[in-house]
Formats: C-alpha cells, structure tokens, sequence
C-alpha cells in the first residue's frame, strides 16, 4: 500500500512548468530515491508534497488523505516531516537545546498545562528524548556543544535529528549528505538505514551523490525537465540509457 502518491502533479511558475504531470506511489516502509539532473524538478516536488509551494494541478495523498493544499504544520503533525538542503539550526544554541526545541513541536503543552505543572514534566520528558535520541546520532559526547561549532557533518546529522524527533511516519531528506566527506557520507547512510530499520520510517530523499543513492534507495524515480523519466531499483536505472542522457551522458555518475 502506498504511504504517499503523487498523481498528476503540475506547477506552474508563470509560463514555465516547472514540474509536469508527475505521478509518484511510496509504499510504506521503503527508502525512495528521487533523482535527476540540476533543475530537474527535485526540491520544487519536495516543496509541493509539503505545500511550500501550490500545485497548479493534480493530487497529494498522504496516509490514505488528500493534503493538497494543507497548511504545512499540518501535513507535519499529520506525520510526514522534511528536511531542507540548507542545514536550518539554532546555531547559537548547544545541541541538546536545539533538540528539545524540535521536540515541542509534539509537546502538545497549554495554559492549563502549565498552570498545572504540565510543562516541567514535559521538559523532562524532552530532555530524556532529547538524551536518547543524540545516543541513537552517535553524537552523546556533543550535547553541550554550540551547533555553530560543530563539523558539517554533525550539522547535518543534528537537522536529521531534529527532523526525526517528530516520530514522523514518513521523512523526507532533501540531499542528506551535500557536502560531505566520504567518510561523514558513509555515516549518514547508516543512520538513515537505521531510521527506517529500527523506527520503521518511510523515507523519501533527493540526493546527487549517487554512491549513496545507489546503496541506500530500494527504489528510484528519476525526473528531468520536471517529467518523469524513469523508474525502478538501482541496478535498473544505473543500466537505463535515456537516465544516462539525461544526465549529460555521463556513465561514470553511478561509479
């Protein structure tokens, strides 16, 4: 059963479609790729799953819901959460403390919460999750450091977490390991099969870096030109020659 499907989605910036009667099923436990060259249409689906910006046309349906035009803190809270290709933290605040931010947002807390003393044991329940979740990251030893200090890697290891918090069914990772050394790389592919293994999460990603894309995604679309231009496992699209066209052909991008 499909978690998401996309089905004719169109949108439009003035004249210019920048995605095109694109169709997309994500069944429920799965890790999908979604690929393609620059300005192929990959962050602007992202932004339309998450109505960041409008369909012109078409449908989204999450968890057997239309959320079409939903506001996006409700698509969040209806449990599907994203993550953005700029690392987005509070980079004046330590690790833990960006954490437990993320961690309100389910906190649920209201004014008779708190005058009832809601609100302290909820910190405390914060922290403790916050606490369990740096142990999961592998990043225990750094909760009292500033986010602003941190390698690129953990500033994007910490927006995962921060994403993660949420207990999203599905999430989607807009290029997880940009930037990254190969080693850093590697770690995140890890953690993101340790999402999926261990919290049983959905996960949607974009990603150029294609040694990752191809050992981590059970399938992969790829979209050029805002179309969809193919489908299926890695191995069939690594061998797909119109994938590789489409990429300017070069063969060597699933070395």
């Amino acid at each position: 059963m499909a978690l998401l499907e996309l089905k004719g989605v169109t949108k439009y910036f003035g004249g210019l479609a920048a995605v095109n009667d694109f169709s997309m099923d994500v069944s429920e436990g799965e890790i999908r790729g979604l690929i393609g060259p620059n300005g192929a249409g990959k962050t602007t689906t992202f932004n339309l799953i998450t109505n960041v910006y409008p369909v012109t046309s078409g449908s989204i349906i999450f968890d057997g819901k239309d959320i079409t035009g939903i506001n996006t803190h409700k698509i969040a809270g209806m449990g599907l959460v994203r993550s953005f290709q700029s690392t987005i933290l509070f980079m004046e605040f330590t690790v833990i403390e960006n954490l437990m931010t993320a961690l309100h947002l389910r906190a649920g807390m209201n004014q008779v919460n708190r005058f009832l003393g809601g609100a302290g044991k909820r910190e405390e329940q914060n922290e403790k999750e916050a606490r369990r979740l740096l142990k999961f990251f592998g990043m225990s030893e750094l909760e009292n450091e500033l986010a602003a200090n941190l390698p690129h890697g953990f500033q994007r290891a910490l927006g995962v977490a921060m994403a993660t918090s949420t207990k999203p069914k599905m999430l989607m990772l807009d290029e997880p390991v940009t930037g990254m050394n190969p080693t850093e790389t590697d770690h995140m592919m890890v953690l993101i099969k340790k999402i999926r293994e261990e919290w049983g999460m959905t996960v949607l990603l974009v990603e150029h870096d294609m040694r990752a894309v191809m050992g981590l995604c059970d399938e992969l679309t790829v979209i050029s030109f805002g179309k969809k231009l193919a489908e299926g496992k890695p191995e069939e699209i690594r061998d797909n020659k119109e994938v590789i066209e489409a990429y300017l052909g070069k063969e060597e991008i699933f070395a």
